[in-house]
């Protein structure tokens, strides 16, 4: 496979991470990621990653918790995720850093622009954890910014769904897939394929973005190359 992208951003929800176990970390997806994204450093592509938490913490445990409380909770999440991912990376040979927006230097890097851009150029995989620091914002938007930061081409949206569809598949047996859309239908058509805010930052900076199911064999590498698997949106 020829990569079409020299830099990209892949997007792991913490679903994906937890395979059919649902919640927690499944060391074989966790390897399997390794594997793909050892793949794609050897066809010269850089490879910066936003983790979610979902396998861990999805939001408030009732509707008297804090949300901003609550918020804070989820970005910790991600770091176990990014964690994890870095040790994956590091057990096949990928040299990794992992950048948090809250400081816990004793685990990770406090996030920085000009530092991350010089791990990628350098070679090492970028895992963004923490999301953007503040409570609101989802690890969506934390995604469109970071891959704007970093000059991406495109963001890769790693999900445990294989497409974008018309309605929840997991609801709807009839739900439709789309191949392909625009950035303002992902908004007018409230999708949900990323927030409100993220998809708005995406389409406002021209971000490309290429939604599949992280479980699917060789995705992330038919992504990359171009193949038109799950749905693109630019």
């Amino acid at each position: 496979m020829k990569a079409i992208y020299k830099r990209v951003l892949l997007k792991v929800s913490g679903e994906a991470l937890a395979g059919e176990n649902h919640t927690g970390i499944d060391d074989q997806m966790m390897l399997n990621v390794a594997e793909d994204v050892k793949k794609l450093r050897d066809m010269g592509v850089d490879v910066a990653i936003v983790v979610g938490g979902g396998n861990f913490w999805r939001g408030r445990t009732s509707q008297g918790m804090d949300r901003a409380q609550a918020d804070y909770m989820g970005m910790l999440a991600t770091c176990i995720n990014a964690l994890g991912l870095q040790d994956a990376f590091e057990r096949v040979g990928i040299p990794t850093r992992v950048c948090t927006a809250i400081e816990m230097k004793a685990v990770a890097e406090p996030y920085a622009r000009r530092k991350a851009l010089h791990h990628l150029e350098k070679g090492r995989v970028v895992i963004f954890a923490a999301g953007v620091g503040s409570p609101f914002f989802s690890t969506d938007t934390c995604a469109a910014l970071r891959a704007t930061e970093m000059n991406c081409d495109v963001i890769l949206l790693g999900k445990k769904i294989d497409a974008v569809y018309d309605s929840d598949p997991e609801k709807n047996p009839n739900a439709k897939p789309y191949k392909r859309l625009t950035h303002q239908e992902v908004l007018e058509k409230n999708l949900q394929v990323m927030d409100s805010t993220a998809a708005s930052l995406c389409r406002d900076n021209n971000m490309k973005i290429h939604c599949f199911g992280l479980a699917e064999p060789n995705a992330i590498l038919k992504a990359v190359a171009g193949e038109e698997i799950g749905t693109i949106i630019e």
